[in-house]
């Protein structure tokens, strides 16, 4: 198994491993900006990014600028040691809940961001993922995708896992079954899942799901 599954961040806060790789980000990569919390500079310059972004001078609905406001608000933090020291810092109209909440997305795993900065999980609704015990957010993050959930979806179910409701139990509530994923197989490798499956009187999952098992173990 990863051994970023289930964890916060691994790489360095700040740091545009997502924004600045050109497979996800296309032409833009070369325009990802670094923040370095242990650079006086750097850090006043994440600080005008978290005003800009707080008060909507930047961002919008872009992606990419709000991941860039997301590093901004961690390295900002890290750089002068608290919330509220960084919502003072970053000036006026700029809120210790706003910083905390963008500061969270920032911190989620690198394969949830990545799909961030593509497009298919809204910001506003990492956000929602990013306040779930950190075992929960690929889950949630996952089923958004495949069931396509809508934010108020997302937010619906990050509320009722941290009113202690078991997240697969949350998404079985939203109809959602945990775990279901559709794909497309090559024929010939779909005929002989097909094939195996009914010969061993097993589920074409439980095939799969034990090829996987191996698969990964071997990494």
């Amino acid at each position: 198994m990863s051994e970023e599954y289930g964890s916060d961040r691994e790489t360095p806060v700040g740091t545009p491993v997502v924004r600045a790789d050109p497979e996800i980000t296309g032409e833009r990569a070369a325009e990802a900006i670094g923040f370095d919390p242990a650079d006086p500079e750097s850090v006043e310059e994440a600080a005008g990014v978290v005003y800009e972004f707080a008060t909507g001078a930047v961002g919008g609905n872009d992606h990419v600028l709000m991941l860039r406001g997301a590093a901004a608000c961690a390295a900002l933090v890290r750089g002068v040691g608290s919330y509220k020291a960084a919502a003072e810092r970053a000036g006026e109209g700029v809120t210790v809940s706003f910083i905390r909440k963008w500061a969270r997305v920032h911190d989620l795993p690198q394969s949830i961001r990545r799909h961030v900065a593509r497009g298919h999980i809204a910001p506003t609704a990492a956000k929602h993922i990013a306040r779930v015990p950190a075992e929960d957010r690929y889950l949630l993050a996952w089923a958004s995708l495949d069931a396509e959930l809508t934010v108020r979806d997302i937010r619906s179910v990050a509320s009722a896992i941290n009113n202690g409701t078991d997240v697969e139990v949350a998404l079985q509530d939203h109809d959602i079954e945990p775990g279901r994923l559709s794909m497309d197989l090559p024929p010939e490798l779909y005929i002989e899942l097909r094939h195996r499956a009914s010969m061993e009187n097993r589920d074409p999952g439980a095939v799969v799901a034990d090829a996987l098992a191996e698969y990964f173990a071997t990494e």
